[in-house]
């Protein structure tokens, strides 16, 4: 640790980094707060009960005063917009669901956050993640956090090693509601404050009514419904509307209940099909983070996009594919390139591409990569070909 023992601490104005923020000062750190402001002033109403909006930093300056430590606003909209929500949108509009959670954590609270933090001549980066980072002497490894209902692991394993190094965690071996009844012995104000469940900068979780105010109507792709047979089923107004898995909002008269199976970003074709065509047994991920762990995937400190000539390593793992998935056994095989074939032991069902997958050993991170979308639904075509669809 750094002899300063200096911390800049990201501020939701919630329960969790509230408690952070006491637990830091309790083990001795300099405590400066954060809370970034990320909408432009003329747009804060959208958000206004969310992570980034006037109440909550009203909160996280509460809580900073009467901890006893400084607390500052910081202005991130523009790099918010840059960096996250016009990831955000895009992605829609490519065909993949994205993951905001993660590119927020590695871009802007672990990544231009640092730079107020040296500003403020701290040197690390503290968050209310419910995870464990433990500090080696060459390395950090990132870990589970206890409380397994409330483990955030998942959302952080895109973070480089210099990032992770100057990173701490301190709820990371707490339950919540462990934190919830420090929090109401210390007085504070947050102490039974909800949870938000949603995208922070979605009101209502509404994602296609937020698209349609930040898109507009002119940028939606509009295409055609087939099913994995090839029959025409009908019209949609926008390929942004659609995730692999959704039931809602598709053409009725089938017997059996249809769900999207494959997204065609270059076609605006969504297709449609059963419960059978989501299950999945291999897929592909790129951009592969891997953390210099203990164990085959280490070594020395190396990632997948190395260009040694050749390299093909297996190793074996537990592969979640969704925050909220259980995770299930895999072998892994990684390419040169930063890409990774995930074979699954068991298939599972809705594998969506522009999620992330994240492989563990027991309680440890080794890394994950982002689900590319590789072979269409319609399997009896070769690889790389599209069918001749037309209306039935």
């Amino acid at each position: 640790m750094s002899k300063k023992r200096r911390v800049l601490l990201g501020m939701s104005g919630g329960v969790d980094s509230s408690v952070a923020g006491y637990l830091l000062r309790e083990q001795g750190w300099h405590v400066v707060g954060v809370t970034m402001k990320v909408w432009p002033q003329d747009c804060i109403s959208r958000a206004e009960d969310k992570c980034c909006g006037p109440q909550a930093v009203a909160d996280a300056r509460g809580v900073a005063h009467a901890l006893g430590f400084p607390h500052y606003v910081v202005d991130e909209a523009d790099q918010f917009e840059q960096t996250v929500i016009s990831y955000f949108a895009s992605e829609y509009q490519a065909g993949r669901t994205p993951n905001p959670c993660v590119m927020c954590n590695e871009k802007l609270k672990f990544g231009s956050l640092w730079q107020k933090a040296e500003a403020l001549g701290c040197d690390y980066v503290a968050t209310g993640h419910y995870a464990i980072i433990e500090h080696r002497d060459d390395r950090a490894v990132l870990r589970k956090g206890v409380d397994l209902r409330k483990d955030q692991s998942y959302f952080l394993f895109s973070l480089r090693q210099e990032q992770l190094r100057r990173a701490l965690t301190p709820l990371g071996t707490m339950s919540k509601p462990e934190i919830r009844e420090i929090a109401r012995s210390l007085g504070l104000k947050v102490a039974d404050k909800i949870d938000s469940q949603e995208i922070c900068f979605v009101p209502g979780n509404d994602y296609k009514a937020f698209l349609r105010s930040h898109l507009g109507e002119s940028e939606f792709h509009r295409g055609e419904i087939y099913d994995v047979a090839g029959n025409f089923l009908g019209e949609h107004e926008g390929i942004e509307l659609f995730t692999i898995g959704q039931r809602k909002g598709l053409p009725g008269g089938s017997p059996r209940p249809r769900y999207v199976v494959d997204l065609d970003a270059e076609t605006n074709r969504v297709i449609v099909g059963d419960v059978e065509d989501l299950i999945t047994e291999e897929f592909e991920v790129d951009r592969v983070n891997l953390h210099p762990v203990a164990g085959p995937l280490s070594g020395t400190d190396r990632r997948a996009g190395i260009t040694d000539p050749g390299y093909n390593e297996e190793t074996e793992a537990v592969v979640k594919i969704r925050y909220s998935h259980p995770g299930t056994p895999a072998t892994l095989t990684l390419f040169n390139g930063g890409r990774a074939r995930i074979r699954l032991h068991e298939p599972q069902k809705a594998v969506t591409p522009g999620q992330a997958a994240v492989f563990y050993q027991n309680d440890v991170v080794l890394g994950g990569g982002w689900i590319c979308r590789t072979e269409p639904v319609w399997r009896s075509e070769p690889l790389g070909q599209k069918p001749a669809l037309t209306p039935a």
